[in-house]
């Protein structure tokens, strides 16, 4: 039988501590043993009890939920997640937190919500699976265009979730900035992706955007699905472009993975690169194996690079994936795939 995850609480409201332990502990594979107010009281428990995991609260007195991750991650690396209030500096500050090493994030919830946390459960029990390993810091310098890349026609879509803005990060910072028309889904809450989004942008040299419905799919931007109520899709075959549909979740998630595949292997064929990351549960798989179907070129992450061999794993296991690689080659590999002269184009 496999032991339960165990888990320190970290928040500094004692209401928030007892809902995030309740929500914990009613999954049979999770167990809280013990929770703190601040940093100090933290720091004494982490010692003392030799949790798994740690959620932490990103707003705590005397030291900040980031001071204290940076603190854990340079004398102690443990798996974190961090919890953070719905709004654009929680967002700008989770994301920060994510680079630092957090192994994810959640959203506190709003009044009256139906499911207070969502997953968080599944992604405590992921983070205590997961080997920790000390990753490079992601570059933060711009990447210049290659010299020799000439950009074809093919359509690159990405989708990933835990672990994925480390991955994505990685990725992107390969690209050029004539780079191919890029739609991503990663599995993140509202607010957190127009965030995200903006921090590519600066360090990455493509133009990148929170896609907005209509927008049209150009050369050198890269377009990521509003976390939120709606799915982002690829249509309209004489000038592909966004769309955002509200539709009820797909595979427990909104947007979801499955949905922009979907849609890239109907419209775009054998003209599009797919790609998929690391990430908790199978979104993705069966959409990439649509994808390579409909003659796509299709990537997955391999397991040594994953925070978590979820996604990838299922997508391997169906035959979706053409190429495993490890994080580092990805970028480069899609570069090969959607250069001009692979497709004997001038």
């Amino acid at each position: 039988m496999t032991l339960p995850a165990r888990v320190l609480v970290v928040d500094d409201s004692p209401t928030m501590r007892g809902l995030i332990t309740a929500v914990l502990n009613s999954d049979p594979e999770v167990k809280v043993i013990g929770q703190a107010g601040d940093a100090m009281q933290a720091r004494a428990a982490i010692k003392e009890l030799n949790p798994d995991v740690v959620t932490l609260d990103i707003e705590m007195p005397n030291m900040n939920g980031l001071e204290f991750l940076d603190k854990i991650m340079r004398l102690r690396p443990m798996p974190v997640i961090m919890v953070s209030t719905m709004t654009h500096r929680g967002a700008e500050a989770t994301l920060a937190a994510l680079e630092i090493g957090a192994f994810d994030c959640v959203g506190k919830p709003m009044p009256g919500e139906a499911r207070p946390f969502g997953d968080l459960a599944e992604k405590v029990k992921a983070a205590a699976r997961a080997q920790r390993r000390q990753a490079p810091a992601p570059a933060v310098a711009m990447i210049a265009p290659a010299a020799d890349f000439r950009v074809g026609r093919k359509i690159v879509a990405i989708g990933s979730s835990t672990g994925g803005v480390e991955a994505l990060i990685a990725v992107l910072q390969k690209f050029p900035q004539n780079c191919p028309p890029t739609v991503i889904t990663q599995h993140m809450p509202p607010t957190f992706t127009k965030s995200f989004a903006e921090r590519l942008n600066r360090i990455c040299a493509p133009v990148v955007q929170e896609a907005t419905d209509g927008a049209r799919l150009e050369i050198g931007r890269i377009y990521l699905a509003p976390g939120g109520d709606r799915h982002l899709q690829v249509v309209n075959a004489s000038a592909p472009s966004c769309r955002l549909i509200e539709r009820d979740p797909v595979n427990g998630h909104r947007p979801s993975v499955d949905v922009l595949f979907d849609s890239v292997a109907e419209l775009a064929g054998r003209n599009a690169v797919g790609v998929i990351l690391t990430g908790m549960g199978r979104d993705g798989a069966a959409g990439l194996l649509k994808m390579r179907h409909a003659g796509a070129r299709t990537i997955g992450q391999n397991e040594k690079t994953c925070v978590v061999y979820g996604m990838p794993r299922v997508a391997h296991e169906l035959g979706a994936v053409e190429h495993q690689l490890p994080l580092g080659s990805i970028g480069d590999e899609i570069l090969k795939l959607t250069a001009a002269r692979k497709e004997g184009s001038e």
